[in-house]
């Protein structure tokens, strides 16, 4: 079983509950996780408090750096294994789960330079004095990183905050927090303090709204859906806790009649079916100006076709979506389309290897969708 990582220590949950890790390619239990509640969230902000008042303060922002570096050295020596913990988990191609490691590799080797160059101002006042700023951290901060890219997302939340001189309490998705898991344990083995960074796993009505509700806790960082986006926000509010939000929405790309389609054409298809189609920043609306949009409309389709779903290891176009209930969501936007009238122009298919329990999607492509449809209104 996977445990919480607190103050440099596996350590079980207080309540002794567990909840299981369910591959999404065949939906079978393999592991469990601690379910962590207010007790384990306490004991997690508190070694950051000891880490923060102790060791972590005692450090120039450049020793910061050198850490972050050694960080981002240790996950590119075990970027494999990263990548192999991360398709399991969240079901990605090997493709994405390699990139999203080296991104983690990218994302503190940017932060371990950017730690000494935090700047602060000289400002001209009246004559005789000196005004001057500088930075200060917030302190012990709390990330709530969702499912979807969950290292890429670890990576330039926590090692922000840890270059700026802060520690970090981090609620990962009770879907996707192995890779984080051992990346905290990779960073105890290069040389973080205990308390610098702790991992509380579980769900979020219990783990990430304690969090967001500690009085121990100096800043907030969430990505997800707007919905929750809103609750972490009231609970920080209460307690006048800053909040950084990165929310989900329903970006388009525009595609103009001087385009050139064949240079175009994979970046459109892949701005949509990435991490199978499940980015906050997925280009799944598509405008594009009348005079294109029927011989674009024909390519896409084509390419639509050819598209396939399937195991993560077999490195297809997509692998599947992260749980049951995001397959279930996604059936229901397509029994929308089909009882609305809406035309399907192509479908892709799901290999023949996908396991039958596995929570996997067939990417569509729908053409004349209203503005005001859910279909164009929602992520998916």
């Amino acid at each position: 079983m996977a445990l919480h990582f607190i103050d440099n220590r596996s350590v079980p949950s207080a309540s002794g509950q567990s909840l299981p890790v369910i591959d999404p390619a065949d939906g079978q239990p393999y592991d469990s996780i601690a379910r962590g509640n207010a007790a384990d969230v306490d004991a997690a902000v508190q070694a950051a408090r000891r880490c923060l008042d102790g060791a972590w303060s005692r450090l120039t922002a450049a020793e910061r750096g050198r850490l972050l570096m050694k960080l981002s050295a240790a996950v590119a020596a075990h970027a494999d294994e990263l990548a192999a913990i991360e398709q399991r988990d969240c079901g990605k191609p090997t493709r994405q789960a390699k990139a999203d490691a080296l991104a983690l590799v990218r994302y503190f080797e940017f932060y371990a330079g950017a730690g000494d160059k935090l700047h602060g101002h000289t400002i001209p006042y009246l004559d005789g004095y000196s005004v001057l700023t500088w930075h200060e951290p917030h302190g012990v901060t709390g990330h709530v990183i969702p499912w979807n890219y969950p290292m890429q997302i670890f990576g330039r939340s926590v090692g922000g905050a840890l270059a700026a001189g802060n520690v970090c309490v981090v609620k990962p998705s009770e879907d996707a927090c192995l890779s984080l898991l051992r990346v905290a344990e990779l960073a105890a083995e290069v040389g973080f303090p205990p308390g610098a960074i702790n991992i509380v796993t579980g769900y979020g009505h219990e783990v990430g709204d304690a969090l967001a509700r500690h009085p121990g806790v100096d800043h907030i960082s969430f990505t997800g859906s707007p919905r929750v986006g809103t609750l972490i926000q009231q609970a920080a509010a209460e307690r006048h806790c800053p909040v950084t939000l990165e929310l989900g929405g329903k970006g388009p790309q525009i595609v103009f009649d001087d385009a050139d389609v064949d240079a175009a054409l994979p970046f459109i298809v892949n701005a949509i079916v990435q991490n199978s189609g499940q980015t906050c920043s997925a280009g799944s609306r598509l405008l594009v100006q009348r005079g294109l949009y029927e011989p674009l409309l024909q390519r896409l389709g084509e390419a639509f076709t050819a598209l396939r779903a399937g195991p993560p290891t077999l490195d297809l176009d997509l692998g599947p979506l992260i749980r049951q209930t995001q397959q279930e969501r996604v059936r229901g936007f397509l029994d929308e389309v089909r009882r609305d009238g809406l035309p399907i122009v192509a479908q892709g298919r799901i290999d023949p290897a996908a396991d039958a329990n596995g929570y996997y999607a067939a990417p569509t492509l729908v053409r004349d969708v209203p503005p005001q449809h859910r279909l164009a209104q929602e992520e998916v």
